[in-house]
This record gives structure tokens, sequence and C-alpha cells, in this order.
């Protein structure tokens, strides 16, 4: 099976150089960016509240490709935030509340989000990355989906970069996990066969009246309803764009290695969603310092195990698509390190906050 083409979403926090607070200024620097060359404006987005920016990288046939755009818009909109007075910051959680809610972005849907649910958009300043995996068509994406949730708590783990919240150590190496887990529709997706599974089951959510619209469906992987693809959804935004690169490159082999299983009519895993859910807390909790659930076992143990698991799982896939040497290269680096968490806690340590803000700014992580 040729190589699926790609396409990453990152989403920062803009923070105050000096106090580490969010700033509402994604106005003003998206503003500032156009004033910079290279950028095209269907790249930059705004979220759900105004102290988040998201970009989003072309259509992508390699992780070369997806490196160097990362590289261009990370460095760019952290030059545009440094012209407005603020810093960007690639962390899964905003390490400090401020003392009011920051605003929502200007847009009704926002707006309404914020009437239905206060308190849970006021906290929603928790930044993702997102990989979108092209798929052949909804029938064979919703099958891919229904195969890749077992391994998807092991991509928790290793993309585990949000250890703070409002001032604390949260305990968690994921926090970002447990806040986006507040909302009715999230965690492990439905197990589906094809796509008149999936289609009945978001019909069926939509049908409930809880949700408004198909894009309240935070599940860790959905498929796209604007694009031919199946997006994952479980990694924190990564300090760095190597780590990024690894994570992407993962995430296209397991939707890629889904696909084959597919066609050959490979027996799925099926653990329940009670299982995934634990899986996925754990995973959070602890990144991959410790222990996970070993996606095929099903039980806790070394979370060596589990990533090697995973690995062989997609060592085909990988090699196939040529990805093999980098992606296992910047796997090692991750797991040596222990993951951003680990990074932003060893920051902190020696430096307070302005290690910490140093650790995860942006500009320059290329």
């Amino acid at each position: 099976m040729d190589a699926a083409t790609l396409g990453v979403e990152e989403e920062y926090l803009l923070l105050d150089p000096k106090t580490g607070l969010p700033c509402p200024q994604v106005g003003e620097v998206q503003s500032a960016a156009k004033d910079i060359p290279f950028l095209h404006r269907s790249e930059v987005g705004n979220e759900l509240l105004q102290a988040q920016i998201e970009i989003a990288t072309p259509v992508c046939s390699d992780l070369t490709e997806v490196s160097g755009h990362l590289s261009r818009l990370r460095q760019t909109i952290a030059r545009a935030a440094d012209h407005t007075g603020c810093r960007l910051a690639a962390t899964g959680a905003a390490p400090l509340a401020p003392e009011d809610a920051v605003p929502v972005s200007p847009k009704q849907r926002y707006h309404d989000m914020r009437a239905e649910a206060r308190r849970l958009v006021d906290e929603q300043l928790i930044c993702g990355m997102h990989v979108h995996v092209a798929v052949p068509d909804r029938e064979r994406g919703a099958a891919a989906l229904g195969r890749i949730r077992p391994w998807l708590p092991v991509l928790v783990a290793l993309a585990a970069n949000s250890p703070f919240w409002d001032g604390h150590d949260t305990g968690f190496a994921g926090w970002r996990t447990v806040v986006s887990g507040r909302w009715p529709v999230t965690g492990p997706p439905p197990h589906t066969a094809g796509a008149a599974d999936y289609e009945r089951e978001t019909a069926a959510l939509l049908a409930t009246g809880v949700i408004s619209d198909l894009g309240q469906i935070y599940w860790q992987a959905r498929l796209s309803e604007n694009y031919p693809t199946l997006e994952v959804r479980v990694c924190d935004v990564q300090l760095d764009v190597e780590a990024a690169v690894t994570l992407a490159g993962l995430t296209r082999a397991l939707v890629t290695t889904a696909l084959q299983e597919a066609e050959d009519g490979t027996e799925p895993l099926a653990p329940s969603d009670a299982v995934l859910r634990a899986a996925e807390w754990h995973a959070a909790r602890h990144g991959v310092t410790k222990t996970l659930v070993h996606p095929v076992r099903g039980t806790l143990g070394h979370a060596d195990e589990a990533v090697e698991a995973f690995t062989a799982h997609v060592t085909p896939a990988l090699r196939s698509s040529g990805d093999l040497a980098r992606v296992t290269a910047g796997l090692e680096q991750l797991r040596e390190q222990g993951g951003g968490a680990t990074l932003q806690r060893e920051a902190a340590a020696e430096s307070g906050l302005d290690g910490l803000l140093r650790t995860t700014s942006a500009a320059g992580k290329g």
C-alpha cells in the first residue's frame, strides 16, 4: 500500500513573556502575521479562546515536508506573537490561570458553546496536535477507525506534554487529556466496521440534542467531515518539531496498518470502551515514565513493553513509507527524555517560571 498523504494541525497558547499568563491577543497576532512573507492565510486560524492560535500544514507526502512546514509556521507565528508582546507556547495546557476568563473568539458557535458550558469553555486553555491521514473512502476509513482504538493510549502517553495547570504540578503527564475529557462526546471512538456503523453512531448522538453539530464529537479519532481523512486527535502539542514529526509518522503508520488489516480481513482487537478509558487515563497520568496498559494483553506492564508492541505493529508500514529510521530515532529520543512533561518539570525545577517559559516557547524549535 502506498504511503498515505497527511496533514498536521497544531494549537498553541499565547502567553505573557513575563507573567506566563494567557494573552487574549490572537487577532493582533494574526494581523501581524499578514505582514510576514511565506505564510498563507488558510494556514493560520483562531481557536475557541482568544489566547490560542492554530496552524495547519498543507497536504504532505512525506515527513520531510511535515517538518519543513511546521518549522516555517512555528517560526512565523512566533515572530508575529513577539511583535505583539506575547510568546507562542507549545504546551498542552496553560501553566497558569488568569484571574478573569479569556474571551472566546468572535464566532457565534463559540459564543453558543460558552452559553451552554461556561466553566468548561473558560478552562479550555489546552492545545493539541491533530494528524489527518488520507483514507480511500469513508467505508475504509471507518473500518480503520475501529482498528486503531486499542493503540491510541500509547500515543497519549508518548505525546503527554501538559503537567502544569493553575500554577501547580498536576501529577499528570498529560493533563490536557483530563480537561478535554469533560465534554459530552470524548474518549475512545466507537468500534466501527464500516461507514454505516459510523453514520449510525454520529446520527444517534445528534438525535439526542446534547450536541449541536458533528464538530462537537471530540473522540480521540474521527472521520473528518471536511476532508477525505481519518483525524487522530490524542496528542498534546509538542515542545519541538522533531517530536511532532515522530508522532505524525507513527500516526500515519497506525492508520496505514489498520487499512491494510481491514483489506486483509485480519481479526481486529476489540477491547471495551471501559478498558480503553482506563488505559487512556493511566497513559495521561504517567506518560512513558512508568507503566502502561498493554494494547494486546490489556494489562499493566512497563511502558517500554507497550511502546515496543506499538512499534512492532506499525514497523511494516514505517518501512514501506521510508519513515522507519527517522521515526525510530525520534521515538528513542522521546523515550530517553521521558516526553515533554518530563522536560517541562526539569526546566521548572531548575529555573522556575522563566525556565518553563523558555522550554515551552515554540520559537526556534525547528
